[in-house]
């Protein structure tokens, strides 16, 4: 058995309210994509500035990983 790293529980709330956020945003921003669709047939979208495109993409990493994260502790929970 491995010993698990203690992390603190305001840490953890951290990264915790932090992931569900973003994966919150993702859906919202899904919805609004799906909305635009239905509404004119298709959706486009252009990023122009380089800073907002970098955090928009490390938040996407990051809402993955913590996705992946929760998965593997609910099918852990599971079993």
């Amino acid at each position: 058995m491995k010993a698990r790293p203690r992390i603190s529980r305001s840490i953890r709330l951290i990264i915790n309210s932090f992931g569900l956020s973003c994966l919150g945003s993702a859906i919202f921003l899904q919805v609004l994509v799906f909305w635009d669709i239905v509404e004119q047939g298709y959706f486009r979208a252009v990023e122009t500035n380089c800073v907002i495109l970098a955090i928009e993409v490390a938040l996407t990493v990051f809402a993955a990983l913590y996705f992946v994260y929760m998965f593997q502790k609910v099918v852990r929970a599971v079993n």
